[in-house]
């Protein structure tokens, strides 16, 4: 019994057969893992209503089993490598356990972003409007933890480092200090969320700058507008500006205005019973609220009136306005609505002399 015993101890004493099996004992011990894992976990996850558990449970299972068989590599290497094979080893060993979990860590950070983004309210601080700043934060702190840690597996100081990167940091802080404001502007809009994608604003009051937004990033904005123009605005830029969104409010319901003018004489009730005729039948105009007319002031030349309606699309309102022109402009002549224009009295006092 002892001299079989004896034997294996042996053959285990051989030069590689110990790190030999290490590694293959890391490798069923990994497999063994990930199936207790398919068992265990997997099965648990599996009968909740969401699918976010088992994505994450996906998710750190490639983890799991490469960290199992990398700590038996490591130990191989203890067992069997020089001393200066051992430090490098391990810190080999270590830094790619660091990366894959690292890995591991941006998709289950993003994945319990999105299942607090579906699950938010009103109040909630992680909603799909601010679910980019904080997927940068994520990858921001997984970054940082990975360079730090790496610094720890090789045994680097980074007391130096760290003084190093503050005067880094303030050189290019004062050197990219546009981006940076162009940066910090973006989380701000993002955060605060003044429009959206698909949302049609104007800024300062300039309708050159009116258009859809089609991208908004953390360094600018990109609008669409009508003349098919795709304009890049810096966040920094829109944070000082004064914004209108026209697809902001309860709905995306935008209110269109025609002004149109009636000579002096004229029926009030005329004029407003051909301008409520304008907008029927007319699919791009709601039914609800309905339009109306307002008689708004006496004019210099005229009463001045006021055809309100609604749309339903703010990227309509060029091509609604053309029709409603165009009706407003027919209906009044054929109502015999005279249309008056600024008229200039001359009175002369003496005609000079010959």
């Amino acid at each position: 019994m002892l001299e079989p015993m004896s034997t294996f101890r042996e053959i285990l004493s051989l030069p590689g057969v110990r790190a030999g099996s290490l590694v293959i004992g890391s490798i069923v011990l990994a497999y063994f893992v990930k199936y207790a894992m398919s068992k265990t976990l997997a099965s648990f996850a599996g009968k909740t209503k969401t699918d976010v558990d088992d994505r994450i449970v996906e998710a750190v299972r490639k983890p799991i089993f490469l960290t199992v068989i990398f700590i038996g590599l490591a130990w191989a290497m203890i067992l069997e490598g020089p001393d200066n094979a051992q430090r490098t080893s391990m810190a080999v060993f270590k830094t790619l356990a660091i990366f894959v979990w690292a890995r591991a860590g941006f998709g289950i950070g993003q994945l319990a972003l999105e299942a607090l983004s579906t699950r938010s309210r009103g109040k909630s601080v992680v909603q799909p409007r601010t679910l980019p700043v904080f997927n940068m934060i994520v990858k921001i702190t997984v970054i940082a933890l990975g360079i730090y840690f790496t610094f720890l597996a090789w045994r680097i100081d980074l007391t130096a480092w760290m003084a190093s990167a503050g005067i880094l940091g303030l050189a290019i802080g004062f050197a990219a200090k546009d981006t940076l404001a162009n940066l910090f502007a973006g989380i701000f809009i993002v955060a605060d969320a003044p429009y959206k994608v698909g949302d049609f604003i104007v800024l300062d009051d300039d309708e050159r700058m009116r258009g859809m937004v089609t991208r908004i990033g953390l360094r600018s904005t990109r609008i669409l507008t009508k003349d098919d123009v795709e304009i890049t605005v810096p966040n920094a830029v829109i944070g000082a500006s004064k914004i209108i969104n026209e697809a902001g409010g309860p709905n995306t319901k935008q209110r269109v205005k025609v002004k149109i003018a009636a000579a002096y004489g004229a029926d009030v009730d005329v004029v407003r019973e051909v301008l409520m005729a304008c907008p029927t039948d007319i699919d791009k105009i709601c039914k609800y609220p309905k339009p109306q007319v307002r008689f708004k002031e006496f004019g210099d030349s005229g009463l001045l009136f006021e055809l309100q309606f609604w749309i339903e699309d703010p990227g309509s309102r060029e091509a609604v306005l053309d029709v409603m022109n165009t009706r407003v402009y027919k209906a009044f002549n054929e109502a015999n609505l005279e249309i008056p224009f600024n008229k200039l009295d001359l009175h002369v006092k003496e005609m000079p002399q010959a």
